[in-house]
């Protein structure tokens, strides 16, 4: 009798890691480390660039200044770095397929795919999201 093909874990074909170090960073990991970069990004904002609301007199966050601040912190750190605050708090890295420094235009694209919210949400068999993908950079574990 033939034996059954055997499934492949995220990242096998990259020759990762089937768990643990130099792994593919999984879901909740990555949700995790966004929000860490998404509530960094906006309280600098808060801090630097609030404004009193007409409405209700509170302070708050200017939301463009917050975003703009998540975007060079995220093409910033991931070359010098290896990633956003959240991926190296939470034990990740960004890093290029086939080794070698990331560089500069790696994360812009990167970044600005992960404005448009949907390529990160739609990844393939090894967890990589189309703006990895168009990027050619995986996110491991480290």
């Amino acid at each position: 009798m033939p034996e059954a093909p055997r499934e492949q874990f995220p990242g096998e074909r990259m020759g990762l890691s089937e768990s643990g170090p130099l792994s593919v960073a999984r879901f909740w990991r990555r949700v995790g480390a966004l929000v860490i970069d998404i509530a960094s990004a906006a309280l600098i904002g808060y801090a630097f660039f609030h404004h009193t609301d007409q409405a209700t007199g509170a302070l708050v966050a200017d939301p463009l200044a917050a975003n703009i601040i998540f975007a060079i912190m995220q093409i910033l750190f991931i070359p010098t770095i290896g990633g956003g605050p959240g991926h190296r708090i939470l034990g990740m890295r960004v890093v290029r397929v086939g080794g070698g420094w990331v560089g500069v235009w790696r994360p812009v694209v990167r970044t600005a795919l992960l404005f448009l919210i949907i390529p990160a949400l739609i990844w393939d068999a090894d967890h990589r999201g189309l703006h990895d993908k168009a990027a050619g950079t995986v996110l491991i574990r480290v």
